[in-house]
């Protein structure tokens, strides 16, 4: 080893207690090369040195590290692939190496796969790579590729040391394919053969079923030949005698009876039938059976099925039935009911003895909410009735109870009693809608230096932060700025420690999180006045990054003009901080605030008064008028005028239909030009630019970006597709007042929900419903695509917007239906997700609201071609046209009810249509 030592170009190597530039020639050898990104030398430098020479590389690799962790250019990922092996060969320990290798700065790069990696790895002893490898599987991998499973596994398998069963481990074995990527390329091996020689299968295969998300590897067919896709090699493994058969269709049971998603429930049935089990084998699970009826639709079909047969066989005891049938008869799923009432039928047929419990397990159905799968149980009981005897008619009457109004007459003829009580069934419910929500207040500012740090900790702790903690800290660090900087700059240090300030960089918007930047600024850790160098672009703004929304902006707005102020004139408050959570500031306060500002010569900033006068609400109280008029500053009187005009204009909005249609392109792949598929339902608005001042001021540019007008187009469509920023409360709470604007310009992400099946914008739909401002076309049309969401929570959101839009007396139950029937008939709601939705609604008590709705949407559902699933609809529209006491003709549904035939469809219209005719 060479011991020649020479002058370092810039870097410093620690030694000991001292620092010196002068490093022995292998040293600067190994860092250049680093620096240089050149990965595939560096095992060999490494060689080069002792123990205490790659010591002393450690901090340079550490500083080299940290100024390339946010650079994405070329030459810096070049870098991070020669620093992530370097470092793995300069920490002696093991337990800083596995945390160096393991590091987050590393993934996302691929460098991990790196031959030189484990080259280096491997260099150093068993033990070494033994618990560097351990703690390494210990960590938690990243998305669909993990990049650290190749060097685990290279060294398991070199070394021959315990397998690591932790969940990525197992997962990544799962979707490797045990040990495909290892192989030559076109090996003609199959799965099952490799999994016979694999060393992990014995270990990790239970494991397998212990995992969530596993869904895709286990439905991969490799090839077309035997045992080359998972279930059928795990079925091989057991035929060969690797595995017990028992244990493995105990796992697999094991693991459907505890859940999870529908996908992997559906790959652990395939396993399951891969092994056909026995009659017998099944037959001594009958308690695993029976609990998979509460699950999926194909895994409760698939145990339905395999126990009616092994009833009809003999293998189970004639009560399994009625035990199946009070879990399968209040399902939703229409063919699963059938099969039971039919499973029930032929138990009758074969021993008529059981016809007594049969018609009991049957009359579950009576609560159905399909009144035609009630009637098809209440035709079972009556061929069964004079079987099974007069002993079942008391029960048989309570539970007919809960028969849809329109079979109480048959019913009451078979069991011999009136059913339906005293004939009040159709008398109005009450309606029962949720309290009006009131807005909470902001509450009282944070009161000490102190107060704010913890506050900013818990805001950029926060995945969602809600509009309060944003506003209170952004007040709190301009208040206490103006009382004592110091002293806040002191108790913000634990927390910039923490959390440094980085700036918004490239492609990030500018977030609630960013107050930050004001707290970097106060603590003198940021200079407002100075523009940062970020991604070669001098002089950018440090809180926009290229691809910001107009929200974004007015956040960078209101927090850098907050900032530059703290290190000048620093107000002693803000005037935009909100009076409640959802934004608003009442006139009164305002007028205060200006009034204070007026007080000791302070004037406001052009942001923090454009952003109060959007959340002021507009007043007609003489006294806060009258004191605004006594305001002599210009902001103040811009104010005044800003109440006396009644404050921001509401926009109507105006339908229009967006069909853009296909381009001259005929080719294109799935995801390009998506757009030309659409047929939405959208709006323009002509946009405003609120009341000028008295010197014609006029609102900063940021804000009078979030009042331009609006229209659907491809331009609009291709962009925000581009880069999907949600809307959040934060959005929301810059025009409390004005929640029509706001579901317009958010109406495509409301629409995304349901024609293109995009998940969690739709809870912003109760925020606007808790808005304030008129409720108008846009939102009407957001709550409608809301309803027809594809995902369930999305749905269940819009249920609430809903509900809270009848309790404040804002909702348009006929504007709702008309634009639901529209959508329905244009097939971008499907009519089974809005009968979910709307059955919900319905089972709060919310009834006359439901049934305004839909009876404005009947006639379009109706009047041509009907959409498959109407009849769900009607079933929820006759429910809930009872309860309400509704009457009177719609022409529409008395045409389909008067067709000929017996579909679901015409007798669920005849229902209805003779309830609405009854006096």
């Amino acid at each position: 080893m060479s011991t020649r030592t020479v002058k370092s170009t810039g870097t410093t190597v620690a030694t000991g207690t001292t620092k010196s530039t002068e490093v022995p020639e292998a040293v600067e050898a190994l860092l250049a090369a680093v620096r240089e990104g050149r990965t595939g030398q560096v095992p060999g430098l490494l060689a080069a040195l002792g123990p205490a020479e790659r010591r002393s590389c450690v901090p340079a690799l550490k500083e080299l590290r940290r100024t390339s962790r946010e650079d994405w250019s070329k030459e810096a990922n070049q870098r991070m692939g020669a620093l992530l092996v370097a470092g793995a060969g300069c920490h002696p320990g093991p337990a800083g190496a596995a945390t160096w290798i393991g590091a987050r700065d590393f993934s996302g790069r691929s460098w991990a796969r790196h031959p030189a990696l484990a080259d280096v790895v491997e260099a150093q002893p068993v033990e070494w790579q033994t618990e560097v490898i351990g703690r390494l599987a210990a960590k938690r991998g990243s998305g669909w590729r993990w990049d650290l499973y190749p060097l685990i596994e290279r060294v398991v398998r070199r070394t021959g040391c315990a397998v690591p069963a932790s969940d990525d481990f197992v997962a990544e074995w799962l979707r490797s394919a045990a040990g495909a990527e290892n192989g030559p390329r076109g090996t003609a091996t199959t799965l099952l053969e490799r999994l016979r020689t694999d060393t992990f299968t014995a270990v990790l295969l239970p494991r397998v079923f212990e995992l969530d998300d596993v869904s895709w590897p286990l439905d991969v067919t490799y090839t077309t030949r035997s045992g080359d896709n998972w279930p059928a090699a795990i079925a091989g493994l057991v035929e060969s005698g690797h595995f017990g058969r028992e244990e493995l269709i105990d796992l697999c049971l094991g693991r459907l009876v505890r859940g999870g998603r529908t996908a992997d429930q559906r790959s652990f049935l395939a396993v399951l039938t891969a092994f056909a089990p026995t009659a017998r084998e099944y037959a001594a699970r009958v308690r695993d059976l029976l609990a998979l009826l509460d699950g999926p639709s194909v895994v409760a079909g698939h145990a339905q099925q395999v126990l009616a047969g092994l009833d009809e066989a003999g293998f189970v005891e004639p009560e399994v039935a009625g035990q199946a049938s009070a879990v399968v008869l209040f399902r939703s799923e229409k063919k699963l009911v059938r099969a039971q009432l039919a499973w029930l039928e032929q138990a009758a047929k074969r021993s008529p003895e059981r016809s007594g419990p049969v018609v009991l397990a049957a009359a579950e159905a009576f609560g159905h909410p399909d009144s035609v799968l009630q009637e098809r149980a209440l035709n079972l009981v009556a061929r069964r009735l004079k079987a099974a005897g007069d002993a079942v008619l008391p029960e048989l009457l309570l539970a007919a109870e809960a028969l849809n109004p329109a079979h109480h007459a048959r019913a009451g003829e078979l069991f011999g009693a009136p059913v339906g009580g005293s004939g009040d069934d159709d008398t109005a419910w009450d309606e029962l809608l949720p309290p009006a929500p009131v807005p909470a207040p902001l509450g009282e500012p944070l009161a000490t230096p102190a107060e704010v740090a913890e506050e900013l900790a818990v805001l950029r702790a926060a995945e969602r932060p809600d509009v309060a903690v944003f506003e209170r800290v952004l007040d709190g660090l301009v208040r206490h700025a103006h009382r004592d900087r110091a002293a806040l700059a002191a108790a913000l240090e634990p927390v910039l420690r923490v959390n440094p300030w980085q700036d918004v960089g490239h492609w990030r918007d500018c977030g609630p999180g960013d107050a930050l930047y004001l707290a970097a600024v106060v603590a003198g850790q940021a200079d407002p006045h100075r523009r940062g160098f970020v991604f070669r672009k001098k002089g950018r703004d440090p809180l926009r990054g290229t691809h910001g929304t107009e929200y974004g902006n007015v956040l960078a707005a209101r927090i850098t003009e907050a900032a530059e102020r703290v290190t000048t004139d620093v107000p002693p408050y803000l005037l935009a901080t909100p009076t409640d959570a959802t934004g608003a500031i009442t006139a009164a306060a305002l007028v205060e605030r200006l009034a204070g500002y007026q007080a000791v010569g302070v004037t406001a900033g052009p942001a923090d008064l454009g952003a109060a006068l959007l959340r002021t609400a507009p007043t007609a109280d003489p006294s806060v008028l009258a004191a605004a008029d006594r305001l002599t500053s210009a902001a103040g009187r811009w104010a005044a005028a800003w109440l006396r005009e009644g404050g921001l204009p509401a926009q109507a909005s105006e339908r229009v239909l967006f069909a853009p249609g296909a381009g001259y392109e005929r080719k294109r792949r799935y995801w390009e030009r998506w757009w030309e598929d659409l047929r939405r339902i959208a709006v323009t608005q002509r946009g405003t630019t609120g009341p000028a001042g008295p010197a014609h001021e006029r609102l900063a540019a940021e804000f009078r970006v979030l009042l331009e007008g609006t229209e659907p187009s491809v331009a609009r469509a291709r962009r925000e597709d581009e880069w999907l920023r949600e809307p959040t409360v934060h959005w929301a709470a810059m025009l409390p007042h004005h929640r029509e604007e706001l579901a317009a310009r958010w109406l495509d992400r409301f629409a995304d929900c349901a024609d293109r099946e995009r998940r969690g914008t739709a809870r912003m739909l109760v925020v606007l419903a808790e808005a304030g401002g008129p409720a108008g076309l846009a939102l009407h049309l957001g709550l409608a695509y809301g309803l027809g969401a594809r995902h369930p929570e999305d749905r269940a959101a819009a249920v609430d917007a809903l509900l809270v839009l009848a309790a404040r007396g804002d909702l348009d139950g006929a504007l709702l239906g008309r634009e639901l029937g529209e959508l329905v008939t244009l097939g971008t709601v499907k009519p089974n997700r809005l009968a979910q939705a709307l059955a919900t609604a319905a089972d709060t008590g919310a009834h006359a609201t439901v049934w305004s709705v839909l009876a404005a949407a009947l006639p379009a559902l109706l009047g041509g071609d009907t959409p498959r699933g109407t009849a769900d609809l009607l079933v929820i529209a006759t429910d809930t046209a009872r309860r309400s006491a509704a009457r009177g003709p719609i022409p529409e549904l008395t045409a389909v009810a008067a067709r000929p035939g017996g579909s679901r469809l015409l007798k669920e219209a005849r229902i209805l249509r003779d309830l609405l005719a009854a006096s």
